[in-house]
């Protein structure tokens, strides 16, 4: 059989229109219910919809924005977060016929979107070693096929277990229990790829790698930053807190590669204005900055702001906040004063004006709260970015004052809540100590890998067991090809999982489908009807409850799922109670509430109204838990990316009808694109100067310079060219496509974070194939 590529689905479909100059609005209601009527129908739908985000229902399962406490409205959901829920909560099943009639080699012809369109996964599925075809296994034949290897390898350390952010804290607390008692803390999780950079800068900076701000910091603020992040499509409801900010007399200055329709304005289909009306704009000054512009922004913003100080003594900087909660302030001023603002204006791209503008309005300001995303952080010089960011607020005193601080905008709806709950491949002592302590086991202290490590590991032959408990690890990681032939290069690999993916189909020699439930689906214990719970990306810990009858009985948990594999792997007479564990959320609360700290007393908590905050020195006290025992200013050498003659410099990005690896749709309302999504958006006069025209079909090919001097080359293909206002010299394409093109060992300092958001490539007219 000859298999199809991805980019055959999008040839001549893809048709280009206007973009939007807004985000939400009547729309995104029509799409909403479209979506949910066509996957779950009409009764269905109503029902989920109405209990999403709701006190009593269940945690969207799309990104980790958090609620307004106390004012949660009757629709307390976007468009995004009713695909994803629709994705969830479809009708559609994938069961023992569907494998039985679709080959492995048949399925990988297909698209990512395709793929997720056929439905919920219904039983355990197996594919022996040589076979073409899944077929079906019964549980507990899973679960000693998992145990027999794990014991069988020569070492814990050869086995990896990665972690997608939408684990429950009930199921990550359990998952990495089951893990440390084997032997290994090799956790990669999404988090590496993500906000490992915010994680590493904040731990320095301020002693915690956590958001410090609120819902009502964010709409009490003065000044708001929202710098390389798309609310309007990766967090939508947080242009409805956006739209309180900005009616409470907030300033808001985006800082994006691309004018985005969420940064521009903002239509609330929940209020008559946004119906008929114009909304409200969301930005009063658009930095439209070069890709990996950023630092240099923050340091001129820097620059500008002490030559204020300096102009006028006592007047601009926090002199009593930095004596008292800072170290390092004497070095930064120091390098600051010495920043060039000619090489700050050709790293940003902007002018003068927009620099200085900008410094005025963080002058002005007495509550100033920087937001970011993945364009920061995503980025050689991320971790030196981010704190840079956070220096400009040292410097003003904005850490720990109601309506300032930094915000670190998460994806997933629980990865920072897996993070708390200790799916981290470095926990610290204290934590690994209480764990063992709780529960009788010795857990090891070595460092573990991290997902770039665990891929190099699977690579080279020193691993050969991998599990994915939730995600899709194939579709989030760079590298693609490597990435693919290090799975293959496994004994056994196991995939925890609600729908098809291309993991599936990326496997080791022998491979495992487990079907666990999902935020909607009614989870019954023997104790009883289970919930779960859940961190946003404002440290608030709420239940979840889903109360779908589940499509197939063969479906479990997560948390059944990781306990059945640990006593088959353990034995009854391991120290760990893990059927009671499994068949009592409580008693697994009630171990991380002496585990944890901040989940003291967890049980009663949780149960509260709005769940509860956990504490946060910075925010709550102006306590840091850093090396000096205070914030600490970072010093960093100005660093950023020169578009090289006949290049551009390429973002990988999210398309509206997406949501991390899921694809929902093949249309990107936003951007003015349907039909497809292998489409590069290039500006008009870098267009016209490499020699192409708007519509051309282009092969990307990436270009890496090791620091050996050697040029890699990656290649991806059949892209159409689609003219788009980006800063000359940069381009966007979305991702998984792009993954190939970005290098696995091309990663962030410190934080080992892919660099997805900075690829040098060429455009190589594409060649069709004869036919």
């Amino acid at each position: 059989m000859t298999v199809r590529h991805d980019y055959e689905y999008d040839e001549d479909n893809i048709v280009v229109t206007d973009k939007k100059s807004y985000a939400a609005g009547v729309p995104a209601v029509l799409v909403s219910l479209q979506r949910g009527v066509e996957q779950m129908g009409a009764a269905r739908t109503a029902l989920s919809l109405a209990s999403l985000n709701q006190r009593k229902g269940f945690d969207c399962p799309g990104c980790a924005w958090p609620e307004t406490p106390g004012h949660r409205k009757h629709a307390e959901f976007c468009e995004n977060g009713a695909k994803a829920v629709a994705e969830e909560a479809t009708k559609r099943t994938v069961g023992p016929a569907f494998f039985a009639e679709h080959s492995v080699e048949d399925l990988l012809g297909r698209t990512e979107y395709w793929l997720g369109q056929q439905g919920r996964l219904t039983h355990p599925m197996v594919l022996r070693s040589g076979a073409t075809h899944y077929e079906p296994i019964g549980w507990d034949d899973a679960n000693a096929l998992i145990a027999d290897e794990l014991r069988s390898l020569t070492s814990p350390h050869e086995a990896i277990f990665y972690t997608s952010g939408r684990t429950s804290n009930e199921a990550a607390f359990l998952y990495q229990l089951l893990i440390r008692s084997y032997g290994t803390n090799n956790m990669p999780d999404c988090s590496n790829m993500c906000h490992e950079s915010s994680g590493s800068a904040l731990s320095a900076s301020i002693g915690i790698g956590k958001g410090s701000v609120s819902v009502p910091d964010i709409e009490n603020a003065d000044l708001i930053v929202i710098a390389g992040q798309n609310p309007g499509t990766n967090h939508p409801r947080m242009l409805s807190t956006l739209e309180k900010a900005k009616r409470n007399g907030a300033r808001v200055i985006a800082v994006n590669p691309l004018v985005e329709a969420g940064l521009q304005r903002f239509k609330d289909p929940q209020r008559v204005g946004g119906v008929i009306g114009d909304g409200i704009a969301i930005s009063d000054d658009y930095l439209q900055i070069r890709i990996g512009g950023d630092m240099a922004l923050f340091q001129g913003l820097g620059k500008l702001i002490v030559d204020a100080e300096d102009a006028a003594p006592g007047t601009v900087l926090d002199h009593d906040f930095i004596a008292r909660h800072t170290a390092g302030f004497d070095a930064w001023i120091e390098h600051i004063r010495r920043v060039d603002l000619d090489v700050v204006l050709e790293a940003t791209g902007l002018t003068m004006d927009q620099l200085r503008s900008t410094a005025d309005a963080m002058i002005a300001s007495n509550a100033t709260i920087i937001c970011w995303a993945m364009g920061l952080t995503q980025q050689t010089h991320g971790v030196a970015t981010i704190e840079e960011a956070v220096n400009l607020l040292l410097a003003r005193g904005m850490i720990g004052k109601p309506g300032a601080g930094v915000c670190p905008v998460r994806g997933h709806s629980n990865v920072q809540g897996d993070r708390t709950m200790g799916i981290w491949e470095k926990m610290p002592e204290a934590f690994l100590a209480a764990l063992d302590a709780e529960f009788g086991i010795r857990s090891p202290r070595e460092h573990g890998l991290d997902a770039v490590d665990s891929i190099r590991a699977m690579r080279d032959g020193q691993a050969s067991f991998f599990m994915g408990m939730g995600g899709n690890f194939v579709s989030a990681t760079p590298d693609t090809h490597v990435t693919e032939a290090a799975l293959r290069r496994c004994s056994l690999t196991v995939q925890v999982s609600t729908k098809l993916n291309r993991s599936h189909l990326v496997h080791g020699r022998t491979a495992l489908i487990l079907p666990s439930l999902g935020r909607t689906d009614k989870d019954v214990r023997a104790t009883g009807k289970q919930f779960v719970t859940v961190e946003d990306s404002m440290s608030m810990v709420h239940r979840s409850r889903g109360g779908l009858t589940p499509s197939s009985p063969h479906m479990r948990s997560e948390v059944a799922i990781v306990a059945g594999i640990a006593e088959a792997l353990f034995g009854s007479e391991h120290s760990v109670q893990w059927s009671k564990l499994a068949d009592d959320y409580d008693l697994i609360r009630d171990s991380i509430s002496r585990v944890v700290p901040g989940f003291e007393d967890f049980n009663r908590k949780v149960r509260q109204k709005e769940g509860f905050g956990l504490p946060h020195p910075p925010r709550d006290s102006r306590t840091f838990m850093t090396s000096t025992g205070k914030a600490n200013f970072g010093v960093n050498e100005l660093t950023w990316l020169p578009v090289p003659e006949g290049r551009l410099v390429l973002q990988t990005m999210r398309s509206h009808d997406q949501y991390n690896t899921t694809i929902y749709g093949l249309d990107d309302r936003y951007r003015g694109v349907k039909g497809g999504r292998r489409v590069v958006f290039v500006n008009p006069a870098d267009i016209e100067s490499l020699g192409f025209r708007d519509g051309d079909r282009v092969d990307l090919v990436s270009e890496w310079t090791r620091p050996d001097g050697s040029v890699e080359e990656r290649r991806a293909d059949a892209f159409r060219i689609v003219a788009f206002a980006t800063p000359v010299g940069n381009a966007a394409a979305y991702y998984p496509e792009t993954n190939p093109l970005v290098p696995l060992d091309h990663v962030a300092r410190k934080s080992n974070t892919p660099v997805s958001k900075a690829v040098v490539v060429r455009l190589v007219s594409h060649e069709l194939p004869p036919s």
